[in-house]
Order: structure tokens, then sequence, then C-alpha cells
């Protein structure tokens, strides 16, 4: 692993990890109290998580369908039945809106991992040309 010290990024494509900040034992270290480490693979559970979401809730508004031609079928004419419609629509409304806040928030979350990792390649690539005493640009 390479880097300046103090944040360490792991995961990333194509390397095992980058590491930036100030120096370990530094004044800078000891303020943040050690490495900071971040990696793509929380953000991309999450969205794993949410994309389950949408699937676990995909057949919800036909077993709702299904249930409610079962109750209008044993329920006769009761008065009740349009009120049972309007709170069918209503779950079916927030079903269909869970669905997609699920589905949008699963797309975030990986946008979240690409930017993390353009943003690292930015900063690596930016300390690249720097030389250190000793030789090299390598750290």
């Amino acid at each position: 692993m390479s880097g300046v010290g103090g944040v360490t990024v792991v995961g990333q494509p194509n390397d095992g990890g980058e590491r930036f900040g100030a120096p370990a034992g530094s004044a800078g270290a000891a303020a943040g109290g050690g490495d900071l480490r971040h990696s793509g693979g929380p953000w991309l559970r999450a969205a794993g998580g949410a994309d389950q979401l949408v699937a676990h809730l995909r057949p919800v508004r036909g077993e709702l369908e299904a249930a409610h031609r079962g109750l209008i079928a044993g329920a006769g004419a009761l008065d009740a039945l349009a009120e049972l419609n309007s709170v069918r629509a209503s779950w079916e409304r927030r079903i269909e809106g869970a669905r997609g806040e699920c589905g949008s928030l699963a797309e975030k979350l990986r946008a979240v991992v690409r930017g993390q990792a353009q943003a690292n390649e930015a900063v690596k690539s930016g300390f690249d040309g720097v030389k250190t005493p000793g030789g090299g640009g390598e750290w």
C-alpha cells in the first residue's frame, strides 16, 4: 500500500488501497486520531439491499389484488367495499412509491462509489508527480 499517511483508501479499482493525509505520528495524524479508511464495499452492500427491497416489493401489488378479489367475493354488496377500494389504491401507491425510492437510492449509492473512485484517482494522480527526498515519486 502506498500513500502519504493518515487516510487509507481500500478496495479501489486497480489498486490495493491508497493512503492520503498526514504521516503517522505527525501532529496532523495525532489530531485526527489515526487512519481514515473507506471503500466501496459498504456502499455497494447498501445498494444491493435497496435492490432486494425493490425485488421483494415487486409481487406485493399482485398479492394485494388477489387478496382483495377474495374479499370482494365474500363481502357481497357491503357498503364498505368502496372504502376498501380506496384503501387498496392507497396501499398500491405506497408500494410503488417505496419501490421507486429504493431503486433511486440504489442508483445513488452506486454513484457515491463511482465518485469516490474518481476523487481517489484524481488525488493519487496529483501526488504521482511529487518527488520526495530519497528519490522517486512513490510514497
